[in-house]
């Protein structure tokens, strides 16, 4: 007879916590499936390698699924989000298994009672870059070559301060290396990132974040040096742009001299209507020895790109979008439909995505 009575209590009890709880938790969900056309048709169905999201060839996909919980309450909180579609599948395709379907897993707690100070520790999203893995927190439907050559995600700890007036965030990380949630086998060095924002209004945010570390085995000692810069500017009610600019270096394999890399790129945004956009795109990656994009070409990776995207929210939690693009490169990277080497390709991509809340 207790015992039976004993659940019903039990039952209030819970209920009681999980209201308590209630507020303090955010349940989450996005699902992106896509379609791309490539012209030179591999019959791999695989995209050119420097090519980590949005990569499939005609075949309808998904890029990410994902579902997260958040939670803050206090002087703590934590995120854990899993992952499934072709973004886990080819990006996380060099750490441990088990962790290939985690896009978030940390914690975190305030270390001051009086201004927003914190202390982060886990797997995250990347400090690097205005564009993230949700595409639909992106202007262009897919990501630049900019962006899926940099880190979409970090794990290491980060303290990271926000002003008292939101306009300034600055943060400061040791990292386990360029993108890697397991550290690379003979490497035993730390890794360091900076990030400051300024937000001085609501239109405009300036942004420098860094990486300082070497991503090989310690016997090798190449340390790189990476500087990501950005504006994004909203300078008319319908009317924004964002500009950017990445440039690295590394320490040759000899020790004796640097290998350098530099990427610019221009992204125009305007409303066309209550729920519709239109965005350009044009970039260029310059990585002529190869430190980030290792083609084996004279000239390596110079490539000029252009893009043109429609965007329409069907409703206020999906997102239809159509997107062209060319690519034009220095020396014959590419493979044409007959299977030989050219400088050019061209291709055409359609997604929906569904976000909740």
């Amino acid at each position: 007879m207790k015992r039976i009575l004993l659940l019903p209590a039990l039952g209030l009890a819970l209920a009681a916590n999980a209201q308590q709880l209630d507020s303090a938790i955010t349940l989450s969900a996005y699902a992106e499936a896509y379609y791309s056309f490539d012209i030179s048709q591999p019959d791999d169905h695989l995209r050119p390698g420097f090519f980590y999201s949005f990569n499939r060839h005609n075949e309808v996909n998904l890029n990410m699924g994902m579902m997260k919980l958040a939670y803050t309450k206090n002087n703590v909180r934590g995120n854990l989000a899993l992952m499934a579609g072709t973004y886990p599948q080819y990006n996380l395709a060099a750490e441990p298994e088990l962790l290939r379907s985690v896009f978030e897993a940390n914690a975190g707690v305030k270390l001051s009672s009086k201004k927003n100070l914190w202390l982060d520790a886990g797997i995250m999203p990347s400090h690097i870059g205005f564009e993230s893995a949700i595409g639909k927190d992106c202007w262009n439907l897919t990501r630049s070559i900019l962006a899926d050559n940099t880190p979409y995600y970090e794990a290491g700890a980060r303290v990271s301060y926000t002003s008292d007036n939101g306009k300034w965030y600055a943060s400061g990380l040791l990292l386990n290396g360029w993108q890697r949630i397991a550290r690379v086998d003979g490497n035993n060095t730390p890794a360091f990132g900076t990030q400051l924002t300024y937000k001085p209004n609501g239109n405009t945010t300036l942004n420098w974040s860094t990486f300082v570390g070497n991503d090989k085995p310690d016997t090798l000692s190449q340390v790189r040096i990476f500087n990501n810069l950005y504006a994004q500017l909203q300078l008319t009610e319908r009317f924004g742009v964002i500009v950017g600019c990445d440039i690295g270096m590394e320490q040759a394999a000899s020790g004796d001299s640097t290998r350098a890399w530099i990427t610019p790129i221009l992204i125009p945004r305007t409303k066309l209507g209550e729920k519709s956009y239109l965005a350009a795109r044009v970039e260029y990656y310059r990585d002529e020895q190869g430190v980030i994009i290792a083609t084996g070409s004279p000239n390596g990776c110079q490539t000029l790109g252009y893009s043109l995207n429609f965007d329409h929210w069907v409703s206020p939690t999906v997102l239809w979008r159509i997107e062209a693009r060319s690519l034009s490169s220095e020396d014959k990277i590419f493979v044409d439909a007959d299977g030989e080497p050219t400088t050019n390709n061209t291709f055409f991509t359609a997604s929906i995505a569904f976000a909740l809340p």
